[in-house]
């Protein structure tokens, strides 16, 4: 695979309504993934110890709830690759847990990446849903973490 196949499989997949491209040639694998809005708004910098984790605002466009339905919820994204600890150290609690209310700026969990521990935190007052990722567990840059709930 050379450079220039991979730059053309990076403009399809930009081009395309496709969020994730797989290909394969003489025992290689490249994985693409596009990085959505939520993702590609958190910083990049592997010297930032800390990574906001985008909890945004509902999208005007998306379907509003309708009166009896539960609230929206929304993802908190992987804003790198590494791995994922869910409490500060072990044997200690989980910084936080499934029907937890959250605040903006609290730490959620570290992604660990080249020896450096980078905290995500929350961006906006929300509420666990559901822990998506075990401590410890690969991560990937975009990948869910965290669903939550906005009312």
């Amino acid at each position: 695979m050379n450079q220039e196949q991979i730059k053309t499989l990076i403009d399809a997949l930009a081009a395309s309504d496709l969020s994730e491209l797989e290909f394969s040639e003489n025992g290689c694998t490249l994985r693409l993934v596009k990085q959505s809005a939520l993702a590609a708004a958190a910083p990049r910098r592997a010297d930032v110890s800390t990574q906001q984790a985008r909890i945004p605002a509902t999208d005007p466009a998306a379907p509003q709830p309708v009166e009896g339905q539960p609230p929206a919820s929304i993802e908190c994204l992987a804003p790198l690759y590494g791995v994922v600890h869910l409490q500060p150290t072990p044997g200690e609690p989980p910084f936080v847990q499934a029907g937890q209310a959250v605040r903006a700026g609290q730490t959620l969990c570290v992604i660990e990446a080249m020896k450096v521990f980078n905290e995500v935190r929350a961006e906006r007052d929300a509420t666990v849903q559901a822990v998506l990722v075990r401590s410890g567990q690969e991560v990937e840059a975009g990948q869910a973490l965290l669903r939550f709930d906005l009312a």
